[in-house]
């Protein structure tokens, strides 16, 4: 085996294997699997999005580079849209329109990860995802799903509805996403870079479709927009060492900080349901406006934990060197803009109220924004033991810490852990899958809203494996998502 690729789609996922079986690493392979995720996942990622990407294993220093969305200027701005989103157990308001589009940052962070760890040029990853553009994919369950309940925002605007609704309705199963404009702006991507997103004529085509609708995204904030390399966050968790995503991010900060309440309470037993929610607490209950405020102050993460203790894809993979890649990538759910003559569907990450919770717009021009997404690599004695990553906003921190606890603490393979069912605290209200029995001291005065069925609100876990004592590899794709693990 030469590696194995956990995506949100099988197709993403075999865009990436494939580049494992013709030699290239672990970095191209996860390069190839976001490339081809935007006409397999088009709702959830794109050239408009943007992410992060963890790199560790085989004697490279593990580094975190953030290429998430810069807050544009601020000035007068027209007003957010809202949207209900429905998952039939619960529901959730998103943001569209102009003013929820920010710097997108996905070119600029892919074009580095592949300049800076790659083996592969980068027209040679983007020519399988331009004819995957121009022949198009058929939806299946899981992508028609998110087509059905996204369905408000894929008709908010003419030109979102002529790419995702032509027929006045949001594509369904068996239907084709096919955008032959979007194959020539991923053409463009691997022959001239990221440059033409940012200080050419793409970059201007943005800003014009946003402004003219009242969005504040401005020429300068593209051609300041810069991807950064971060040291990861670090934290142990029964005698691993667990990589995650640093501040700004926020996500990365509550997983951490979750993992080692559990591993200070929890002893030597797996925990207990009611301990799990114990540490969900403790992390939602630590992001107050002093945390999201703190966010960008050097040394934040340190501080933190020592004072403590005291609509997004993923793509995970490990090749046969042991180099693991976990990269999350988001659109959020789309802002129902889309850049004319190139099939760029801008995000709504300014629209999005679990990343703003000081208040829409409170982030100053240039802000890196806290997403609560979170590539995680976890390190035993004999290196890489565990590569994951979710979607699923506020649900992430609680669908990797689940699936890492399943892995770790009941020697789950990756597919049992990541298939296992989840419950997520969110206030007062714990959410839960079928298959968790919580009783009232569980639940400690909570109140319980559960699923009749799994669901993609409580995330799409995507993870590879790697046994230690044999070195065996396996993975995941997480079924709530439709996603596929494919070996090379």
């Amino acid at each position: 085996m030469q590696g194995i690729v956990a995506a949100g789609h099988p197709v993403s996922a075999e865009a990436g294997a494939a580049v494992l079986r013709e030699g290239g690493n672990a970095v191209d392979a996860a390069v190839a699997s976001c490339l081809a995720a935007w006409t397999a996942e088009p709702l959830l990622t794109g050239p408009g999005a943007g992410g992060y990407l963890m790199v560790a294993g085989a004697g490279v220093e593990p580094v975190l580079l953030d290429f998430f969305v810069d807050a544009p200027s601020d000035r007068d701005r027209a007003p957010l849209v809202p949207i209900e989103v429905s998952f039939g157990d619960a529901h959730q308001v998103f943001h569209v329109g102009a003013s929820s589009c920010g710097a997108y940052g996905t070119t600029a962070g892919l074009e580095h990860a592949v300049a800076r760890w790659g083996s592969v040029p980068l027209s040679d990853l983007t020519a399988p995802a331009a004819a995957l553009a121009r022949a198009g994919v058929p939806l299946n369950a899981a992508q028609a799903y998110v087509s059905e309940i996204l369905e408000g925002i894929l008709v908010s605007s003419p030109e979102i509805a002529a790419q995702f609704a032509p027929d006045g309705r949001a594509l369904r199963e068996g239907e084709r996403f096919a955008s032959p404009e979007l194959a020539e702006t991923i053409e463009r991507f691997g022959a001239e870079g990221a440059a033409p997103f940012y200080t050419g004529d793409l970059a201007a085509a943005a800003v014009d479709r946003v402004t003219r609708s009242g969005g504040t995204l401005s020429a300068s904030d593209l051609s300041s927009y810069r991807a950064v390399e971060r040291g990861p966050a670090h934290v142990t968790y029964r005698g691993r060492d667990v990589l995650t995503n640093p501040p700004p991010s926020a996500g990365g900060t509550l997983l951490a900080l979750a993992l080692a309440r559990l591993d200070a309470v929890a002893g030597d037993a797996p925990p207990t349901p009611a301990e799990l929610l114990d540490a969900m607490a403790v992390a939602a209950a630590a992001r107050t406006p002093e945390f999201d405020a703190g966010l960008a102050e050097e040394g934040f993460l340190d501080r933190f934990l020592a004072a403590q203790l005291g609509s997004t894809t993923h793509v995970a993979v490990i090749d046969d060197d042991g180099l693991a890649c976990s990269v999350t990538c988001t659109n959020g759910e789309g802002s129902g803009l889309i850049v004319p003559g190139t099939g760029i569907h801008l995000n709504n990450v300014m629209g999005e109220e679990d990343l703003s919770p000081l208040g829409f717009f409170s982030a100053p021009a240039g802000r890196r924004m806290p997403s609560m997404m979170a590539p995680t690599v976890v390190l035993g004695e004999s290196g890489v033991e565990l590569v994951l990553g979710s979607a699923g906003s506020n649900r992430i921190r609680s669908a990797i810490l689940q699936t890492i606890v399943g892995v770790i603490d009941h020697g789950l393979r990756a597919r049992a852990a990541v298939e296992a069912p989840r419950l997520h605290l969110e206030g007062d209200t714990v959410y839960v899958e079928p298959g968790i029995a919580l009783d009232a001291g569980a639940l400690g005065g909570r109140r319980l809203a559960p699923f009749r069925a799994r669901n993609l609100f409580f995330g799409g876990v995507q993870a590879v494996q790697r046994d230690p004592a044999t070195g065996a590899l396996t993975g995941a794709g997480d079924p709530r998502r439709g996603g596929a693990a494919v070996a090379a």
